[in-house]
């Protein structure tokens, strides 16, 4: 959908009180339990997605670092297993 924040389009004060209630009331009428009990369940969804671009750093050849991440990290390098 190429949605972005939907949070920018939000209201920018709180829902009144008479819209809650208007809500309550109808969400009784259809759905309160026979003692008369509001339940409600909701599920959150979060969705992320990203897309390689031209303009994006690309990954320097392996081996070309002019530096050591084990010195960096101030520990002991370890070599991977062999056929693994």
């Amino acid at each position: 959908m190429g949605e972005t924040n939907a949070l920018a389009a939000r209201l920018r004060r709180f829902t009144s009180q008479a819209v809650m209630a208007a809500a309550e009331a109808v969400y009784a009428a259809n759905f309160a339990t026979p003692e008369g009990r509001l339940q409600a369940t909701f599920d959150l969804v979060f969705l992320t997605g990203w897309a390689p671009h031209d303009s994006q750093q690309q990954p320097l050849r392996p081996g070309s670092a002019k530096a050591r991440l084990a010195d960096a990290l101030g520990v002991p390098e370890k070599p991977l297993p062999k056929g693994g």
